[in-house]
């Protein structure tokens, strides 16, 4: 009876402490956030796109293999068609998360285009197939971003364009929407006849310059793993292990520092719980795998499967993915202090591909993986440059640009290099950093992440 009772104490105990951890937690999230981030970080991408009066749409798409992929779209039938597609461990919310001011996909809507968002295979999203249960069946998850450009880039683009009856698209593609793209391009180059211009922000193809600190220990984690793995799939995990503290917090931005890059005054630190209730999207482990071996052999192949090479490819190492067939205007833009898509990397790629008609490297040197995406002077300095070059070659390319309607001369060369541009050129300027309340995660020292880091 004795030990009846010493369990029921323990228990309850144990039950007080964490409801006073949650307290804790919620204390303060609500102290140091706004309400409006608080409530978008639990947000769906149509129930986002629903609170700020957009107008959204489901649809469905099944690929070719029978994988059903959810896309996201800002309705405006009859204009002109453009489709987005996220990077890894990303969603189609990416694109409006960070809200009508600042949004990419709200920028495009508002400047008169009909809004398409893609979600990859194996997303929270895209956990769909006509047969296999993804939470049963372990084959539902052997695909890397290989598959994704082969089978589900093909699928959404038909899908749209017989939507909306357009014969072609422009297409914006982040990091591995990047890869993805050329995977699709190269396998299956017909399809750069229905693409006005392909805009690859943060492109990711070769990767022997990555800079990820961590990256020893995300190669030994993922040794562990089988290839027909979900990986890292959908949860408030983030958002609640993240935003209980400030030194918590910012131990959390540290982290996510040493995967896209330091993280500067270009982040919007009000809309951290956004982006840590967003993230991550989820994926299969063969993603990451596929970019690891990307960095190991220094080439930009498809997946080596080691020993079945031979069975799958008739040769012992994967082929190299063929990019002089990526005809596509293609505008490069990248950031120098993106620890994914390095400069030399992204450099290297321009060499290789045969329609580059932007390439710009940012001079403003805080851009790491993700501002151009989500930075605050993203609406100001990058997103108007997308529009202009898309215009651009929706109109046919600078040959075909009417008198009175000429593009900025940075935009009409197609061996144009904006790498040089002076920061007034593109408009940079300090930008206040937005704050509710107190100093949120500044209010933990820099000794102290260090501290925690360790112990993490």
């Amino acid at each position: 009876m004795a030990l009846e009772s010493s369990t029921w104490r323990q228990l309850l105990g144990l039950l007080c402490l964490c409801l006073h951890w949650r307290a804790i937690s919620a204390g303060y999230l609500e102290d140091n956030f706004p309400a409006n981030s608080i409530e978008d970080a639990s947000l769906t991408t149509l129930q986002l796109l629903a609170k700020y009066k957009y107008p959204g749409e489901r649809h469905s798409v099944t690929t070719k293999d029978q994988y059903v992929l959810e896309m996201h779209r800002i309705a405006r039938p009859g204009a002109k068609p453009v489709l987005l597609m996220h990077g890894l461990q990303d969603t189609s919310a990416t694109w409006i998360l960070m809200g009508p001011q600042s949004g990419l996909g709200y920028f495009l809507f508002d400047a008169g285009y009909d809004v398409w968002m893609g979600n990859a295979r194996g997303n929270r999203y895209s956990r769909s197939h006509v047969e296999l249960n993804p939470d049963s069946d372990k084959i539902f998850w052997s695909f890397s971003w290989h598959e994704i450009g082969f089978y589900d880039l093909p699928a959404l683009i038909d899908a749209v364009l017989a939507k909306t009856g357009f014969k072609k698209l422009s297409y914006y593609g982040h990091s591995q929407g990047t890869t993805s793209f050329f995977v699709m391009a190269s396998t299956r180059p017909e399809y750069n006849e229905k693409v006005h211009v392909m805009q690859a922000l943060a492109p990711v193809a070769f990767m022997s310059h990555v800079k990820i600190p961590l990256h020893s220990l995300i190669t030994s984690s993922l040794n562990i793993l089988v290839d027909n793995y979900e990986m890292l799939p959908h949860s408030d995990l983030a958002l609640t292990q993240c935003t209980t503290s400030a030194i918590r917090l910012q131990t959390c931005i540290y982290y996510i520092g040493q995967a896209v890059g330091k993280i500067t005054q270009e982040t919007n630190r009000t809309m951290l719980p956004v982006i840590l209730g967003q993230l991550p999207g989820g994926s299969s482990a063969k993603q990451f795998k596929h970019y690891l071996q990307l960095h190991k052999s220094k080439r930009f192949c498809q997946y080596d499967f080691g020993r079945d090479n031979q069975r799958i490819y008739g040769r012992s190492t994967p082929p190299d993915y063929a990019l002089e067939r990526v005809t596509a205007p293609v505008g490069l833009y990248y950031g120098q202090n993106d620890y994914l898509a390095a400069v030399e990397d992204v450099q290297r790629l321009a060499k290789r591909l045969p329609n580059v008609v932007v390439n710009h490297m940012y001079p403003n040197k805080n851009f790491n993986h993700i501002d151009m995406m989500w930075g605050i002077s993203a609406r100001r300095i990058a997103q108007p440059k997308f529009l202009e070059v898309m215009q651009l070659w929706e109109a046919g390319g600078p040959q075909n640009v009417t008198e009175g309607g000429s593009p900025s001369p940075d935009v009409v060369s197609a061996t144009v290099d904006l790498t040089d541009m002076t920061d007034q050129q593109v408009g940079k300027r300090k930008t206040p950093q937005l704050r509710v309340g107190r100093n949120m995660a500044d209010d933990a020292t820099e000794a102290d992440v260090d501290d925690t880091a360790k112990l993490l």
